[in-house]
């Protein structure tokens, strides 16, 4: 399936899964007789604003953070089968804590729905070079905001 495809699926098993259409329904594009309506019932000119606005994927969870502003990290080397969030040209490599976001829905699991697993979000720092060797300036940097599960003391 192209990613589009999969989009479409995992959106409309959401939607079952939360009880908000039937299978039956999806499948005939009908709503069932006697179904709920939401109320008051998102119309188009409400979408803009509500996309605009969109739905914060930050948490108040509280969960003590694994590192600190200031401290060398190593990004894990991983694999998965599925998503990451986590570049391929930033695997393996080191970096520094620049800034601790909060806390966060961690979108490796989430996307494959084992849950939103909140964890803090941070804003690493990566020498150009460390990246992408010696071709690369030594002035540059780039910052990448990573999850504690993608991280490791360095």
């Amino acid at each position: 399936m192209s990613y589009y495809e999969k989009f479409l699926v995992g959106m409309t098993e959401l939607l079952i899964k939360s009880g908000l259409v039937s299978a039956a329904e999806v499948q005939s594009g009908k709503p069932a007789r006697g179904s709920k309506k939401v109320t008051p019932a998102l119309t188009a000119d409400k979408v803009p604003a509500l996309v605009a606005k969109g739905a914060p994927a930050s948490r108040n969870t509280p969960a003590a953070p694994k590192f600190r502003v200031g401290q060398r990290i190593r990004t894990r080397n991983i694999n998965p089968a599925g998503h990451t969030r986590l570049p391929r040209c930033a695997r393996g490599k080191f970096g520094t804590i620049e800034r601790d976001h909060g806390v966060f829905v961690f979108p490796d699991t989430n996307a494959h729905f084992a849950g939103e697993n909140p964890q803090h979000v941070y804003s690493v720092r990566f020498d150009a070079r460390e990246l992408w060797g010696a071709q690369a300036s030594s002035l540059d940097a780039v910052y990448v905001n990573l999850w504690d599960d993608h991280l490791e003391p360095a």
